[in-house]
């Protein structure tokens, strides 16, 4: 075996020592130079914006019995009469019903099971699938045990052979106080790993803390009670682009006012177990705020603006949302140098089902040639679009012929160090730099501060550039606790490409709260978690991301004059595959897709409001180009697309001038008018 350095507590504080010495001296250096940062005009007093990132949530999973203050409305599944506010069936529970399909016929792709014949398409009777553990941790990993094998160790980590000094070097984004989440809450379940001194892993088995496992109703269910509290790790579920389109079983003959799109979400849990994901019915759970799950974005719901009506721009995962949020538009494989001029064929999808009775698909890839429309796939999801009356198939962001669209999560082209991933762009596990121009390129031409601080970017660099130390080897590995496939700018050319550029904008989250101890923001942030505390299913919680959020809002209001010209746009990057009972508009070929929570924290936006205004992640980027008056990104970006009009009276949800986004201007009460 390698050799690898041996964690020690003075190991870990000394590197705690120098990594925040070090923070200390380049945010002093970033400080100086950004002390004109007030000579830069905006449109409203919003002088800064705070977008901080979680993981995989829709809204219902986290907001699904929440009830506004009295003046306001909202639409989740205690207001539509799915659930009860104990998080029991409602007389309406049947609109979560879920489904089956027996025979495949014809033998291809599908997004509406209208379209196949005699599909035996069947409720799941009498129960749901079981719930499966679905990749969340059984027991927590020893030190001794992430020192033996750092690449593939995972949270909790033992309370008893870790201590805080150690905890708070794996992860900065907590507070001292908070970093004992990241030792609590693993499942009990077996174990597989079965030699004691490596990691441990989890065995796909039911989830039997959840109550009723074996005789869940053929709807939404809980996920917290008795035998799973609040502080618990759970688990995984598929949420991937073909996958995601099937889930939700979309053709225009179901189409009605409320759901003019016609899409069913009724084929969750079976996409799910023809893939062979190990998540059962993972995907109908919920949190239930009546009975105290997810405090704080309660409590945040309740004194600022949330957004009932915002969604992930991408049917799928991870990449292709951090991406939207970056650039307001698709990424593609680009010639780069000698590397491969498209992606390799074993990377390139191919959602056929492996048969008429295995809706698996022969190659579940990573790009799609989606202007192609021979290629397997497409014609079902163009054909569709073309069906709807606002003709999202002719949309600007449609795909162009000839090239390959990322549409699962698939590495950037550069490693943290700026280095070309020569072996991975190869492989297609990564891809090559990209042209697109983003929000970052946009900001710099106008001279507007900005950066992205990913929690354990120093580390990935430390590891990328070799060491072998275990805090830098978890973290490293994979892009796995640093995700570099969050950082929209870590796949650009002229961000990353550039050394002036990456060392300016590219920054690690302790880096972020330095500048912040020290009374000073950049115009634009974005704050993206470690994947110990985003709040993904199985590799982190809920409550931990919820720590994460207050530890900026502390120190925020430790700050007035910050506070009061500073907009903390809380989200999540997608609904990491859980059920939604909300309308979704299809705006071009990659989505949107299913609703994902937003929250607004600043001075002007108070009083518990809730926006209907229909939003994606493309909204964020339009309110920083309206409130720093920057134009579209590019000529074919989402950001082009209007505003939505929606009628004095009747369905605020649902825009009349589709395809259309907000620009989250409606979240903010300023003191004059502001167009």
């Amino acid at each position: 075996m390698q050799h690898k350095t041996i964690i020690t507590a003075s190991l870990f504080t000394a590197m705690m020592a120098a990594g925040l010495s070090a923070a200390d001296d380049e945010g002093k250096h970033d400080r100086d130079r950004h002390e004109h940062r007030h000579h830069v005009a905006t449109r409203t007093p919003i002088k800064h914006v705070i977008v901080l990132i979680g993981e995989n949530r829709t809204f219902d999973h986290i907001f699904a019995t929440y009830q506004p203050r009295h003046h306001e409305s909202i639409q989740n599944l205690l207001s539509r009469g799915i659930v009860n506010a104990d998080g029991s069936p409602g007389p309406n529970h049947d609109l979560a019903r879920q489904f089956k399909v027996g025979n495949i016929n014809p033998v291809a792709y599908f997004v509406s099971t209208d379209k196949l014949t005699a599909p035996n398409k069947a409720a799941y009777a009498p129960f749901l699938p079981t719930p499966e553990a679905g990749g969340a941790p059984p027991v927590a990993v020893t030190l001794a045990q992430l020192q033996k094998d750092p690449a593939v160790a995972a949270p909790p980590f033992d309370a008893n052979t870790f201590s805080l000094n150690e905890l708070g070097v794996i992860t900065q984004g907590l507070e001292t106080q908070d970093l004992h989440l990241i030792t609590t809450g693993a499942t009990g379940l077996t174990n597989c790993t079965s030699d004691s001194t490596e990691p441990p892993s989890a065995c796909p088995e039911p989830d039997n803390r959840i109550a009723n496992f074996l005789s869940l109703p053929n709807t939404v269910f809980p996920l917290t009670g008795q035998s799973l509290p609040y502080d618990s790790y759970t688990g995984d579920m598929v949420h991937r682009f073909f996958h995601m389109w099937q889930q939700s079983d979309c053709d225009v003959a179901h189409a009605t006012h409320a759901n003019p799109a016609g899409c069913r979400n009724d084929l969750y849990p079976f996409v799910g177990i023809s893939r062979g994901d190990d998540s059962g019915s993972n995907s109908m759970g919920f949190y239930n705020m009546q009975k105290g799950d997810a405090p704080l974005l309660k409590r945040l719901a309740d004194k600022y603006a949330m957004s009932d009506n915002f969604h992930q721009s991408v049917m799928g995962g991870t990449a292709v949302q951090h991406i939207m949020l970056g650039t307001a538009d698709a990424i593609f494989w680009e010639p780069f140098g000698m590397l491969p001029a498209q992606p390799p064929a074993k990377v390139i999808a191919d959602p056929t089902p492996k048969s008429a009775s295995d809706a698996g698909f022969v190659i579940d890839g990573r790009f799609t040639k989606c202007g192609d429309d021979a290629q397997p796939g497409i014609t079902p999801i163009k054909a569709y679009l073309k069906s709807l009356p606002w003709r999202p198939d002719l949309t600007a962001t449609t795909c162009e012929p000839g090239r390959y669209y990322m549409i699962n999560n698939t590495r950037p082209g550069f490693l943290s160090n700026g280095q070309i991933n020569t072996d991975g762009i190869t492989a297609g596990t990564a891809m090559p730099p990209s042209s697109l121009r983003t929000i970052g390129d946009a900001l710099n031409e106008k001279k507007i501060t900005w950066g992205y601080f990913g929690g354990g970017y120093n580390a990935a660099t430390r590891f990328d550039n070799g060491s072998k130390d275990p805090v830098d080897v978890l973290i490293g590995t994979g892009g796995d606790w640093y995700c570099d496939i969050c950082n929209p700018f870590q796949y650009s050319a002229s961000i990353m490409g550039d050394p002036a550029q990456r060392q300016e904008h590219i920054k690690d989250v302790v880096d972020f709260f330095d500048e912040l101890d020290h009374g000073h923001l950049r115009a634009v942030s974005y704050v993206k978690p470690d994947s110990f505390d985003d709040g993904h299913p199985a590799s982190s919680k809920l409550d931990i991301f919820e720590a994460m959020t207050e530890k900026i809002l502390h120190k925020l209001e430790q700050h007035p004059e910050l506070f009061a010209e500073t907009a903390f746009i809380i989200t999540f990057d997608e609904g990491g595959g859980y059920w939604d009972s909300g309308f979704f508009q299809p705006l071009d070929f990659f989505g949107d897709g299913p609703r994902i929570p937003l929250i607004v924290v600043s001075p002007f936006s108070k009083g518990g409001r809730i926006s209907h205004t229909y939003t994606d992640h493309v909204s964020i980027v339009k309110f920083i180009e309206r409130n720093w008056e920057l134009k579209p990104l590019t000529h074919r970006s989402r950001d082009n697309l209007p505003n939505p009009i929606t009628p004095h009276a009747g369905n605020p949800y649902v825009p009349v001038n589709m395809p259309a986004l907000g620009d989250l201007f409606d979240m903010f009460e300023f003191s004059h008018d502001e167009d």
